[in-house]
């Protein structure tokens, strides 16, 4: 009886060892993956968007906006994120002033919408809170491109998400008009 629990222990006392040398073996590197060529969302900036268009662009957002009944704050920026114009609906809620200027700002400098950097939160990549400060990684903030060329961008923002990038896409939409 003796010798059958001396066995077992030293049976377990082997096991123990070879889980704690396999803990402390690191992991085998994952397998190399391929390098893309070119640089994704390497628009060219192109000439700031002028009051006059942006104005316009402003217009279509909040037609889109009211046909829905969506109280919406919309900014729009130059190619640096700086603010060109901005409008706040009858009753949109205040705090949406300054994160509708984000989303553009957050467009127009990183030359992408700001859905991505959203999708990239939902999908465990936290890293994207430490690229900027001033990043805002939701939905509505869209780069607008003329001719090839980044010229801005617009941020809408009060509604879902979904309610804030329809009506950006409105204004997107009227820049080819």
């Amino acid at each position: 009886m003796l010798g059958t629990r001396l066995s077992s222990l030293l049976a377990c006392a082997a096991l123990a060892c070879a889980v704690q040398v396999n803990a402390q073996t690191p992991p085998a590197p994952p397998a190399a993956g391929g390098t893309a060529d070119g640089t994704g969302f390497d628009i060219p900036y192109g000439t700031p968007i002028t009051l006059d268009v942006a104005q316009k662009l402003i217009a279509a957002a909040q037609a889109e906006a009211a046909k829905h009944r969506w109280l919406l704050n919309i900014a729009v920026v130059d190619t640096h994120g700086d603010l060109v114009v901005f409008a706040r609906m009858d009753g949109a809620q205040l705090a949406s002033i300054t994160i509708s200027q984000g989303k553009a700002r957050t467009a127009a400098r990183y030359r992408r919408e700001s859905r991505l950097f959203y999708n990239a939160y939902e999908t465990g990549h936290p890293y994207v809170s430490t690229l900027d400060p001033t990043l805002v990684a939701s939905p509505g903030g869209w780069p607008l491109v003329q001719g090839g060329k980044l010229i801005g961008a617009i941020g809408c923002s009060g509604g879902t998400g979904d309610q804030d990038a329809a009506g950006c896409k409105a204004g997107v939409d009227a820049l080819g008009k």
